[in-house]
């Protein structure tokens, strides 16, 4: 039968039958299958994602770069290849179920760069970035700095900024690491600027801190200088001169004091002798009270977080002839804090009763070898846990017996123990100011043994446990005056000096020229320094060899001069010089500075009944943190209180928890006055929290004794914690109710957060608002600087003139511009660049003003500081 011809000699696949059919339905279906198969393939496999990038994104990344498109395969080659790599890998068995979360991330991000490479990630693609763990987000090695050491060292010398800068240039093999801040990777910084903005201060920045928008956002690290000498950039390049030069150790020989030199010991103020007295004591009055074990955290009945705590069943009475028994145990990291891994019992006599491994019940991150000297090797065969401890001991130790230990308290919580009966060498060997002698000191400086040697893996718990038993019986049989005659504190003084001459000598054996410039580093590998200034401003540092001093007509002739000969030098001064203000009118400025941060710190509470509980409402404003001043309003009808808080943050976070709140059945305000001075608090609280530094880092009030140790035992819900800041009461040295803990990342702070606010830990806090070298500034405020609340009204031919100068020159309009400039010009550096930007300070006949210290390197936390600087 002849085929029909024309639209109907074409079968359709339906009626077609056999292989036929299922090969044109196929063909047919097969864009649609093909779109199915990719999607689920998409879905599926995180590393399918990044073979897609890697062939089809190298088009892009090629071009972007400048390599040749001809390069990278294209079209019906790019599948094959593409094909070729996916079946491989399945052959192999590599591609696996990933967390659904990260690649879509990763998906995402793919996506919006393919799209539009040159526009920054969105606001919700940066949120949900910096809320993911660091670990989440690999990449190559970047240089990177941290400032974690400056928790307690608010204030950065000109020399330690001189030693950060010749660290930069030259690296560890030829120069010490700076003292005072980390920086990671420093062989992959490309090139270093220091912008100087002469003739400003600290004072200035944080008076027009709004205006500086860029330069508080963009950089995390600051810090105070101290006021300028004569000749600031001199002073942190290292060309000042030195007026002694050789071997420290000959240099500080004369000033160590002699261990066997008579010293004259004024006893009576020994502290020692002011706890025991002169007179030999017995072993009970060596026991620690029981006041005194709650004040040091050893573990009570009763405690709450010791219900789970094993008693020692030793309720006998004590006696002078009561058995002592030393103690000493070693601990590991595991991922629910630190846990036991060995225990030493030493009876009297010197004889080990007890010497045992245990192994922890949770999975175990670091085993602290340096310190416990214990090994996965050694611990992998051990079956003992810590129920088989705490029962030997329980069986092991008489109904009076007393343990001996150094800081004891850590031991019995890694033993999960409760003993009422303790001697702590630690305490019982009073040292100042509550400090506390090494166990390695009391041993050399009293027995004259040797323990706990470097060249030895670890710590021997059982030679440990013995030495605090003979420590304890060599107390009990000399007495206190003895021990004060050996006047510890200057030993151990001496033994301090002598341990900082050995660590100058090992420095100048390995950096032979240790007084060196950076010009001086720089010619050693055979570069120059960029010095880009002003004509009108002299400086030793233009005269100087190995240095292109380019001198311009103006600010804006030195910026554009910056724009073409920085990428031209790996480290360029860039100085940039403004018209200081008159004394006068800086003296001013600081006092309205301080009154306007004393204001902020202060708020208004009320109205409260005439009946109300005075006392449960103090109680209340002071959980929010430390108050400075409390006091009763009574000019209103009904009375307010005024409190003045010591910390911005806990005015902040009364202000929050408390406004509109039903207290004793009234409905109270909590607010700050209102003064020409606070207008704009709201506005400056919240760009204080945007603050590049404060992100990362919270506060946090009614925080105890233990909170640092509690803290570091949950450190696994803690991810990228960098610094814990305890502040501590300058008169008595103990440490307040509130603190501040630094993350790496945003999200991190964040979770923290939610965590210690939460029922388990019962805290309060929020983000921070001050950077921590504003707090030294913050506590010389005087306490009678609030001034009296009034009005002033400025006649209208001077408001016109006032507005007309706000629009031409105001200083805050230059700050707002040149802040600017500045931000533009340090986002044309190249990444892997270390940026500073220094605020020298001002010195006048009227008083000198701190400098201010802002740094950071480009790529360092890119993703952080383009959301916030878009």
């Amino acid at each position: 039968m002849p085929f029909a011809s024309g639209a109907n000699s074409r079968k359709s696949p339906e009626s077609t039958s056999g292989p036929f059919k299922r090969r044109a339905r196929l063909k047919r279906e097969s864009p649609r299958l093909l779109r199915l198969s990719l999607r689920e393939w998409w879905r599926r496999s995180e590393l399918s994602a990044r073979l897609f990038l890697g062939v089809f994104g190298a088009r892009w990344r090629g071009s972007r770069f400048g390599a040749p498109h001809s390069l990278y395969p294209t079209g019906r080659g790019a599948f094959a290849l593409l094909g070729n790599r996916l079946e491989s890998c399945l052959r192999r068995g590599r591609l696996m179920e990933p967390e659904r979360g990260r690649t879509g991330a990763l998906l995402q991000k793919g996506r919006k760069r393919r799209r539009a490479p040159g526009k920054r990630v969105g606001a919700a693609e940066a949120r949900r970035a910096r809320s993911e763990p660091e670990e989440r987000q690999p990449g190559a090695k970047k240089a990177r700095l941290s400032t974690s050491l400056l928790a307690e060292n608010y204030e950065v010398t000109h020399g330690q900024l001189c030693e950060l800068l010749k660290y930069a240039v030259l690296g560890k093999s030829s120069v010490p690491k700076p003292s005072w801040c980390q920086l990671f990777h420093q062989n992959q910084l490309n090139n270093v600027v220091v912008f100087v903005l002469q003739g400003m201060s600290q004072l200035h920045f944080y008076k027009f801190y709004l205006e500086f928008g860029f330069l508080r956002k963009a950089f995390r690290h600051k810090f105070r200088l101290p006021p300028p000498s004569s000749d600031f950039l001199a002073d942190i390049i290292g060309l000042q001169k030195k007026q002694t030069t050789g071997d420290p150790s000959k240099m500080m020989q004369g000033s160590l004091p002699s261990a066997s030199s008579e010293v004259t010991i004024n006893l009576q103020n020994d502290p020692i002798i002011q706890k025991y007295g002169f007179k030999k004591v017995g072993l009970t009055r060596c026991l620690l009270t029981k006041e005194e074990m709650k004040t040091f955290h050893f573990p009570l009945q009763d405690f709450p977080d010791c219900e789970n705590f094993v008693p020692t069943k030793c309720n006998g009475s004590i006696t002078e002839s009561s058995p002592l028994f030393g103690l000493d145990c070693e601990m590991c990291l595991t991922s629910k804090g630190r846990e036991l891994t060995r225990i030493s019992l030493v009876a009297e006599g010197g004889c080990c009763v007890m010497d045992e491994l245990v192994k922890p019940d949770n999975r175990i991150l670091d085993y602290l070898t340096s310190f416990s000297g214990i090994t996965k090797k050694i611990l992998n065969p051990v079956t003992t846990r810590l129920k088989d401890v705490q029962r030997q001991l329980k069986a092991l130790l008489p109904p009076d017996a007393v343990l001996v230990g150094h800081s004891l308290d850590f031991d019995l919580r890694a033993l999960k123990m409760i003993h009422p009966y303790v001697i702590d060498t630690s305490l019982l060997y009073v040292r100042e100011q509550g400090r506390r002698f090494k166990l390695k000191f009391l041993a050399k400086a009293i027995l004259g043994k040797d323990i706990q040697c470097p060249d030895r893996l670890g710590h021997d718990a059982t030679e440990d446990a013995r030495t605090t038993l003979e420590l304890a019986r060599y107390f009990l049989k000399y007495g206190p005056k003895k021990i004060a005659e050996l006047n510890l504190e200057a030993l151990a003084s001496h033994q301090e000096l002598q341990a900082s001459v050995q660590e100058q000598r090992n420095t100048a054996e390995v950096v032979q020229q240790p007084n060196t410039s950076v010009l001086e580093c720089l010619d050693s590998v055979g570069q120059k320094l960029l010095f880009l200034t002003r004509e009108a401003d002299a400086s030793e540092l233009s005269s100087s060899r190995n240095c292109q001093t380019v001198k311009c007509l103006s600010n804006k002739e030195v910026l554009e001069q910056a724009r073409m000969e920085i990428p031209l030098f790996p480290f360029s001064i860039v100085q940039f010089s403004f018209e200081p203000f008159s004394p006068s009118l800086t003296e001013e400025m600081d006092k309205r500075m301080r009154i306007k941060w004393t204001e902020m710190s202060t708020v208004y509470a009320g109205p409260f009944s005439k009946n109300c509980n005075l006392r449960a409402l103090k109680r209340l404003f002071k959980s929010f943190g430390s108050v400075q001043s409390m006091t009763l309003v009574l000019e209103t009808h009904q009375p307010h209180l005024c409190i003045q808080y010591e910390v911005l943050e806990a005015a902040q976070l009364a202000i929050e928890s408390l406004h509109g709140v039903l207290v004793d059945g009234t409905c109270i305000k909590v607010q700050r006055p209102v003064t020409e001075l606070t207008l704009d608090c709201d506005t400056l609280v919240k760009e204080l929290e945007q603050d590049s530094e404060n992100r990362g880092t919270i506060y946090l009030s009614g925080v105890s004794e233990t909170f640092k140790e509690h803290l570091l035992q949950q450190s696994n819900l803690f991810f990228g914690l960098e610094a814990v800041i305890l502040p501590k009461d300058l008169k008595s040295g103990k440490h307040k109710k509130y603190c501040f803990l630094k993350f790496k990342t945003f999200g991190s702070a964040h979770r923290a957060l939610s965590i210690l606010t939460g029922k388990d830990w019962k805290l309060k806090g929020r983000h921070a608002l001050t950077s921590r070298h504003l707090h030294a500034w913050l506590r010389a405020l005087p306490p009678e600087s609030r001034r009296p609340l009034g009005l002033r009204v400025i006649p209208p031919a001077s408001e016109q003139q006032a507005l007309q100068t706000l629009k031409v020159d105001h200083p805050k309009i230059a700050a707002w511009r040149w802040g600017r400039k500045i931000g533009n010009l340090s986002h044309s550096l190249c990444p892997g660049t270390l940026c500073l930007i220094l605020l020298p300070g001002t010195e006048s006949t009227h008083g000198s003003h701190c400098g201010l210290g802002l740094m950071g390197i480009k790529g360092e936390e890119e993703s952080t500081t383009l959301n916030m600087c878009s």
